[in-house]
Order: structure tokens, then C-alpha cells, then sequence
């Protein structure tokens, strides 16, 4: 794995809903984040850990999340790459989109980078919710298409980066949050 000189922060966003062959989801992802290090991805800090409603609800049964901030010399695909790796360790396979899982690791974003690009960014971030079912990007994009829409992504987020301002957006993790319904708020519970 190629390194990059100058180091970079990533948010990424932890869950699942199924026990792992280490346990129940908490300690799935207690265990996943000690993985990190060894990928060269280098833990600032951890939010708390909340019990949020399954997504899309009655999907199956409610989730732990988290979010996390790295810090590494590596570029987002590659970081991406050994979130990949690391979902697989704790037996996640990708056989339905949105479906129940052991550990999902999501790259929610990296500073102010757009990518791929705005207009590529922007077709996912405006996609239909019909459509969002049923498509994936085949590109990373960042930041996160779906992450102001998020309260189980949001309430994490705040814990460890209520400043960072999204780059297309132009608004805090603080104020999104304040954006989402109260009720979204509410379902998630610390654990």
C-alpha cells in the first residue's frame, strides 16, 4: 500500500445489527476498532456507542453505532479498502443493500474533499429513495451522500466532530443535526 505524505483525517461511521463470530454487535464493534491500527488508520477518537432503530425501520432488529476519527497517511480508497477488509473479518458479506449485517463501516468523509467530483456527487446526494434502494455508487463519493439525512449518523458524529462543516452543504454536524425531526433524534439512545 502506497503511503501519502501528508497526513489525513477521516470520519467514519461504525453499526450492526448481527452478532459476529466475536459476539453481539457492541462487541463487534469494540473489537473492529482495534483491527484499525493494524491498516495504518490511527484512532483519535470514539463516540459513544447508541442503540439506534433498524434502517429502513422493521428491517430487522436495531443497531449499535459509533463514529470514529483517523487519522492516517493514506488516501480515502485506500482507507476504504481496509474497511472493506475489516467488515470481512467480522463476516460481513454484501448480499442485500441496506440489509441487517455485522459490521458496517462507512467512509462518511475526509476533510472538505468532494469526490469524485461535485456533479457526480451531487447526482447521489438528489438520488430518489426508490432509486437509492436499488443503486450503488461504483466510485467513492464523498462526503457521505446520505449523511445529513442520518440521525443514527449525526448523533455519533457530534461526539468526536460537532465542527466539521460539510464541503457541499455548507453546515456544521451540529447544525444538520439540529436540522433532522426531533423524533429522529430521540430514537437514538446511548447505550
Amino acid at each position: 500500500m502506497v503511503l501519502i505524505e501528508k497526513e489525513q483525517i477521516f470520519l467514519v461511521a461504525l453499526g450492526g445489527n448481527l452478532s459476529s463470530g466475536v459476539g453481539p454487535p457492541e462487541v463487534t464493534l469494540r473489537q473492529a476498532l482495534r483491527r484499525f491500527e493494524h491498516f495504518g488508520l490511527n484512532v483519535d477518537s470514539v463516540s459513544r456507542f447508541y442503540k439506534t432503530p433498524c434502517f429502513p425501520a422493521g428491517a430487522g432488529p436495531d443497531y449499535v453505532n459509533a463514529a470514529v476519527k483517523l487519522r492516517a497517511h493514506r488516501t480515502p480508497e485506500q482507507v476504504l479498502a481496509a474497511l472493506h477488509a475489516i467488515e470481512a473479518e467480522f463476516g460481513r458479506e454484501r448480499v442485500q443493500r441496506w440489509g441487517m449485517r455485522s459490521l458496517d463501516l462507512d467512509l462518511l468523509a475526509t476533510g472538505d474533499a468532494v469526490l469524485p467530483d461535485l456533479d457526480s456527487y451531487l447526482q447521489w446526494q438528489n438520488l430518489p429513495l426508490d432509486e437509492q434502494k436499488k443503486q450503488a455508487p461504483e466510485v467513492l463519493v464523498l462526503p457521505h451522500p446520505r449523511l445529513s439525512e442520518r440521525g443514527f449518523v449525526l448523533v455519533p458524529l457530534a461526539d468526536i466532530a460537532p465542527d466539521w462543516r460539510h464541503p457541499v452543504l455548507g453546515q456544521t454536524v451540529i447544525g444538520m443535526l439540529k436540522a433532522l425531526p426531533e423524533a429522529e433524534k430521540q430514537a437514538v439512545k446511548p447505550l
